[in-house]
């Protein structure tokens, strides 16, 4: 019986070789690239925390140095940051900081050069549209009211759609064109959620121009001017 056993163990040894010498290669490569991927994707996450660690502390430095008002310290730590760590959504914050910050100290050439950065290099639409929306009112103040346009003239996040026609609106009441204005402060009226207080102002810019973009406040009005009797029964 014990022979029977050992001639049997014998078979299924032979077995396993042959099985290993025709499929033995395959699977260690297999195991290999397995281990590799997964070896990659946990140094990949631990780079990635890495790299977004030290972008969070130098975002720190350059909030430290607009809050000092150093122009100078505040130049080589947005420098920095933007060489090193161009693609995190920390380098996108720092250059919009850093714009507000040039922009109160009266820098607005600066303020233009960085919302032109955080514009042009951001891979997330929200900061890239902020950056469009606050360089296109720039540019509007010192008048140069083509690039100013055409910068808010392309695709916007959905979040921002309201805002890019009403920055439109503007530009486009500050060359003279009315009509076109309304019609772009209409879109931006329309857009936004009745409860947005930014609406109220969008508002008063239509009020401007003779329009009044609540019409069914309008007809209680005029009833309430014929009739206060009848003003009442609509209120109740």
């Amino acid at each position: 019986m014990a022979k029977h056993l050992d001639l049997e163990e014998q078979e299924q040894l032979d077995e396993l070789k042959h099985f290993w010498k025709q499929y033995g290669d395959l699977i260690t490569w297999g195991l290999i690239a397995i281990f590799g991927v997964a070896a990659a994707w946990n140094g990949y996450n631990y780079w990635e925390r890495d790299r977004a660690a030290k972008a969070a502390v130098m975002y720190d430095e350059v909030e430290r140095a607009a809050q000092s008002g150093d122009a100078g310290r505040l130049d080589r730590s947005l420098s920095d940051m933007q060489e090193r760590f161009a693609g995190t959504a920390f380098a996108q914050q720092a250059g919009l900081l850093a714009a507000k910050t040039y922009y109160d100290k009266g820098n607005t050439d600066a303020a233009k050069t960085s919302l032109r950065w955080v514009a042009g290099k951001s891979a997330d639409e929200g900061y890239q549209a902020i950056a469009k929306l606050r360089l296109a009112s720039l540019l509007l103040e010192s008048k140069a009211y083509d690039e100013a346009l055409q910068l808010v003239s392309g695709a916007f996040p959905k979040d921002f759609v309201a805002l890019a026609a009403d920055r439109r609106g503007d530009i486009l009441l500050a060359q003279g064109k009315k009509a076109e204005a309304r019609a772009e402060y209409e879109k931006a009226y329309k857009s936004m959620d009745d409860r947005t207080e930014y609406r109220r102002l969008v508002e008063v810019k239509l009020n401007a121009l003779g329009v009044n973009p609540s019409p069914a406040a309008s007809s209680v009005a005029a009833t309430a001017a014929v009739s206060p009797a009848s003003a009442t029964e609509v209120k109740q």
